[in-house]
């Protein structure tokens, strides 16, 4: 469990997590974030949740009460903390000799190119896991595959990236919405993995939900056959496949919009 603490909106927080995770993949880590924080009181409540859930807390706080009150309170929880911004900021003071200025969210200047970074994230939001099967036909990236693929990851990646992106899950007892046998296939991109890593990162999935790793959802045989059913819907959409299988999503991100860069060019 890794815990993101911002007085802004906890982008630079959460970027930095899944830069350090995605060394250990494919190993699932549950990250939550708490953004906006303003008081102090606020702040003790989160850190107490992190706490009961021994949880990895990185915080990018600026305004100096802030991350006074969050010293304290790790030193008294014992949790472990990291302290993301404080260390630049004190050092870029004292190399400029200018106080820094305190105010959260600077980074996020709102023009026309950060209103359409938030639109993405809630189309991204909006349209995970087919809850709405028009938003494939609205979407800049559509991505299929079989559960624990990335799909969402990716999504709200690409999403910071300025592409709506709709995810639609690939089960063998549900039929693929009829949309995605209407939009050019050039915007599909299917994804898949080896039935050894789904199984570990099922598993692990499995046991953060407090669940026994031996779930038929886990098994090889219902990876294999939900695999297998995934193929038969991507040869028939005619799409890119892209295999995540050693891949961070950083990685495999960079993929997609190659491939959706080249033909739409």
């Amino acid at each position: 469990m890794l815990y993101i603490v911002s007085d802004s909106a906890g982008d630079t927080g959460e970027y930095v997590i899944r830069a350090a995770v995605a060394q250990f993949h494919p190993i699932y880590a549950d990250i939550r974030r708490a953004p906006f924080i303003s008081d102090v009181e606020v702040l003790k409540r989160v850190i107490e949740q992190a706490a009961a859930q021994q949880a990895i807390v990185l915080y990018t706080l600026v305004i100096p009460q802030l991350r006074s009150a969050m010293l304290s309170l790790a030193e008294e929880t014992g949790i472990v903390a990291i302290d993301l911004l404080g260390p630049l900021i004190g050092s870029l003071e004292e190399k400029t000799g200018r106080r820094a200025r305190q105010e959260p969210g600077l980074n996020h200047v709102l023009d026309e190119d950060y209103f359409r970074k938030v639109e993405a994230v809630e189309f991204a939001v909006k349209y995970d896991d087919a809850r709405d099967a028009t938003g494939v036909l609205k979407a800049d990236i559509v991505l299929v595959g079989v559960s624990r693929t990335s799909k969402t990851p990716l999504s709200m990646y690409l999403a910071h990236k300025k592409y709506k992106v709709a995810n639609v899950p690939l089960i063998p007892e549900l039929k693929p919405p009829e949309e995605l046998f209407t939009i050019p296939r050039e915007k599909i991109v299917g994804l898949t993995i080896g039935v050894h890593y789904l199984n570990i990162i099922r598993k692990e999935r499995l046991k953060a939900l407090g669940l026994p790793d031996n779930a038929a959802y886990a098994t090889p045989e219902r990876i294999e056959r939900e695999l297998a059913y995934a193929q038969q819907v991507m040869e028939k959409l005619g799409c890119v496949v892209i295999d995540v299988s050693h891949r961070a999503v950083e990685e495999t991100a960079s993929l997609i919009m190659e491939a959706v860069g080249r033909h739409s060019s």
